[in-house]
């Protein structure tokens, strides 16, 4: 390379705010790759780092380059690398497990007792340069666009969550339309669901969940249980994707499900569930709940990559701005503001961008 030095957004210290540095190039390890990052795109996990709420606060430690959604393209293997070459077009899984937990022994390397998170745990891909794991590589057609490559690791959880139990011909809700909730109805729209409901406060995010297949896009704020159960004859949804982590919108889907129905969550609730009525909500009506964390590794990657490759589910009207890595705080601003859906950043320029 020309130059051992990258432009990288770091985290700088335990505060708001977040700042373009010049980083040295990492090095990758013998089982490691080095990328060379087309495209990185903002997650909710990013928000949460850049605004520095209770969550960083507990989790991540600064000074450190962040961010977790990238592709890009392999420019350097470790000694130990032989499933991954030079020049493949790539994305990555962001948990880096250990391989020897109970878990990771049993088939659920997803929720490794000792997993380490690109971007959260150790250094991430707001930056020109990442090294990772090979193992967590992900090859891509060489003809996807950047922004949707990258775009696959968040989808993944909308896969997970919504792919847990049978969507076809049945009735789902989804609560909270951000972006993993704006992929959990295109999703649903894909498996053939019956009537698919999907709720927030912003108006711009319900009409691109009508964008991406919801046939009921609702205020959550209005009676949201009684549109549902008149949609439904009374029954309710057979199925509930709670995206938000919002402790009346959770309140307003367990309402909404149907007896004997499925409830899979992804969202977190910032400070738990004291209200919530367990035995109502699930004892007694023999729901059965689905706690989800990340992507089956990597069962999910092949779904999504069936999904997306393949044209089931579109992700660019949720890719609704491309910028310069340079504009990150545009970009972060953009979406704390509820005015884009999800973001991708260019080290490299916008060149790659549709």
């Amino acid at each position: 390379m020309a130059t051992d030095t990258m432009r990288a957004v770091q985290k700088p210290a335990a505060a708001p705010g977040a700042k373009l540095i010049t980083a040295p190039i990492p090095q990758p390890k013998r089982d490691e790759v080095l990328i060379r990052v087309r495209a990185a795109t903002i997650c909710g996990t990013d928000l949460h780092i850049y605004k520095w709420d209770p969550w960083a606060q507990s989790r991540f430690k600064a000074p450190m380059i962040f961010g977790h959604e990238l592709a890009g393209d392999v420019v350097e293997v470790g000694s130990d690398v032989t499933m991954v070459k030079v020049g493949d077009f790539v994305s990555a899984e962001t948990h880096i497990v250990c391989g020897y937990c109970y878990q990771c022994r049993t088939g659920a390397a997803h929720i490794c007792r000792n997993v380490e998170i690109i971007g959260v745990d150790r250094p991430g891909c707001f930056a020109e340069y990442i090294a990772v794991p090979a193992v967590n590589v992900w090859r891509n057609d060489p003809s996807m666009p950047p922004a949707l490559a990258a775009a696959q690791e968040p989808f993944g959880n909308a896969v997970h969550t919504a792919l847990a139990t049978n969507l076809t011909t049945r009735n789902v809700l989804v609560t909270g339309c951000g972006p993993i909730g704006l992929f959990a109805v295109g999703i649903a729209h894909a498996a053939g669901a019956k009537q698919i409901f999907a709720t927030d406060i912003n108006p711009k995010r319900l009409e691109m969940a009508r964008t991406m297949g919801a046939t009921h896009a609702l205020d959550s704020r209005d009676d949201v249980v009684h549109h549902v159960l008149a949609a439904t004859e009374g029954e309710g949804v057979d199925v509930l994707l709670e995206m938000s982590g919002h402790p009346s919108a959770i309140d307003q889907g367990f309402r909404s499900l149907r007896y004997g129905g499925f409830a899979s969550l992804l969202g977190l609730p910032p400070n738990g569930l004291p209200d919530f009525d367990l035995a109502n909500h699930v004892v007694f009506k023999g729901a059965t709940v689905y706690g989800v964390s990340g992507r089956k590794m990597f069962e999910t990657w092949y779904q999504t990559q069936a999904l997306v490759a393949g044209n089931k589910v579109d992700l660019r009207p949720i890719i609704t701005h491309h910028l310069p890595l340079e504009e990150f705080e545009t970009a972060f601003e953009l979406m704390l503001r509820g005015e884009a859906a999800k973001v991708a950043l260019y080290p490299h320029g916008l060149d790659g961008a549709w």
